[in-house]
């Protein structure tokens, strides 16, 4: 009984939304948000990293994330909530880590959101060369801020479709760069050979191969939004398990299926330096308009991110609002039970992408992924923690038996933090170490703000109650 009340209090302030999405539904979400340009435009920073060891990378990356994919699964189940992860840290571990999570989700998505948008208007340029950038920005940015104050089943839709065109390429990549390998004898120079020519298997050692790693997870972000969707997921216990597991499965065959595939094509040393491998193979077979048809599916990509973060950030803002972190007006639902300001308030990234981007035209870029890459990767350190507190609490409150369960624990989820950690302590001696230098300061000003708040709330409360007092 004791946990019932438990899973009231992490439910109940969240109740209104619309639960109507389905099984295929969440699985297209998590890998239409997942599946991103960087695939489409070679990977090539991870093959450059690691070379022909970028396959072990991508390996690894992807059992990280199997073992985040446990832990969100089974208490996503338990709770299935807008807040998600945010909440549950909340509730399991303490109330300033559900506050540091939902702001940095919440900040890393928005700022995500204004990359993808910036990006778009790069892309039209490609048919529309003489039209302001602007206006394609608008243009897109009102769209799809319309499809998602419509309905979460017309966002759903939306982001099926975007997915489905995302992944069809993918499939078609791997039909045709199989077709080249295996039926064409008139092509030289490619096939498995490529993996040891050129400094070997693993040309720049362990550490490189380690450093892609880190590199790979950036393809695998965008998988927990999943557990953000099961507030409106219609079966969560059934649908929520069944879509991560399909959908982590699915990325890595398809990440590792396509990269290897690109590797035996395009030597690894010009492996997203010269061109996409992508237009690559098409030029091979001599396929018309190959750099068209890339343009249009990148920017598909695009729209399909933008989408997702915009929901990802809407619903997280909704939660804090709910948790009393935001203000209360931002956690209001219309007539279509879905939360227009915080939608409102999460489209900032748009403004804020076209400002930086005109104060730090040099350095735009770097800033707005710094605190998104970091954003994305504390949230799921804090999933491996927050799993560590739930098992425990949920066991020794006598809780019901829930459908899923995070085999090997505790140790696969001491196993999961430890690399994730590992890897984030790793960017300092990279390229990558702007992710850290931008990532600390915004926790210590979450860390501040998160006091100076509660401070203020606890004072209102003092007040209130000497009102009621002198009322009586």
């Amino acid at each position: 009984m004791e946990n019932k009340n438990t899973q009231l209090n992490i439910d109940e302030p969240e109740k209104g939304l619309k639960r109507e999405l389905e099984t295929n539904q969440l699985s297209m979400i998590a890998m239409g948000c997942a599946i991103g340009t960087g695939l489409f435009l070679g990977s090539g920073l991870a093959i450059q990293a690691a070379g022909p060891s970028v396959l072990l990378s991508y390996a690894v990356g992807a059992f990280i994330v199997l073992l985040l994919m446990g832990c969100l699964s089974e208490m996503t189940v338990a709770h299935p909530t807008s807040g998600s992860f945010g909440a549950i840290a909340e509730n399991y571990v303490t109330p300033m880590a559900g506050f540091l999570v939902r702001y940095s989700y919440w900040i890393c998505n928005v700022f995500a959101v204004g990359v993808e948008v910036s990006a778009i208007s790069v892309y039209m340029k490609y048919w529309f060369p003489t039209v302001p950038g602007i206006v394609w920005i608008l243009l897109f940015a009102g769209v799809l801020i319309y499809v998602n104050a419509t309905s979460v089943n017309t966002f759903a839709t939306f982001e099926y479709w975007f997915s489905f065109i995302k992944i069809s390429a993918i499939v078609g990549f791997i039909l045709l760069g199989s077709y080249i390998l295996f039926g064409s004898s008139e092509q030289s120079n490619i096939g498995p050979e490529n993996f040891v020519n050129e400094g070997g298997f693993l040309p720049f050692g362990w550490w490189g191969t380690w450093v892609a790693v880190f590199i790979s997870l950036f393809s695998f972000i965008g998988t927990e939004m999943i557990a953000v969707t099961s507030g409106e997921a219609k079966d969560p216990d059934v649908a929520v398990p069944r879509a991560l597991k399909a959908t982590v499965f699915r990325l890595s065959t398809f990440y590792v299926l396509t990269i290897g595939i690109m590797l035996m094509i395009v030597p690894w040393k010009t492996a997203g330096i010269e061109e996409s491998p992508f237009v690559k193979v098409m030029e091979i077979l001599n396929i018309p308009g190959a750099s068209g048809i890339m343009n249009f599916i990148i920017l598909t990509a695009a729209l399909s991110a933008m989408n997702a973060q915009l929901y990802a950030s809407t619903r997280m803002m909704f939660s804090l609002a709910r948790g009393k972190h935001a203000p209360s007006i931002l956690g209001k639902l219309n007539k279509r039970g879905v939360p227009a300001k915080a939608l409102a308030v999460s489209t900032i990234g748009i403004f804020i992408a076209a400002g930086v981007n005109a104060l730090l035209p040099g350095s735009s870029y770097a800033f707005m992924m710094g605190i998104s890459m970091f954003g994305a990767m504390f949230t799921w350190l804090m999933v491996f923690i927050s799993h560590l507190f739930f098992r425990v609490k949920w066991e020794r409150t006598g809780g019901r038996k829930l459908p899923v369960r995070m085999i090997g624990f505790p140790y696969l989820t001491i196993l999961g933090a430890v690399l994730l950690f590992s890897l984030m302590i790793t960017t300092w001696f990279t390229d990558f170490k702007i992710m850290l230098q931008f990532g600390i300061p915004w926790l210590l000003f979450l860390s501040v703000a998160y006091f100076v708040s509660k401070k203020r709330n606890s004072n209102h409360n003092v007040v209130e109650e000497s009102l009621k007092e002198k009322i009586e």
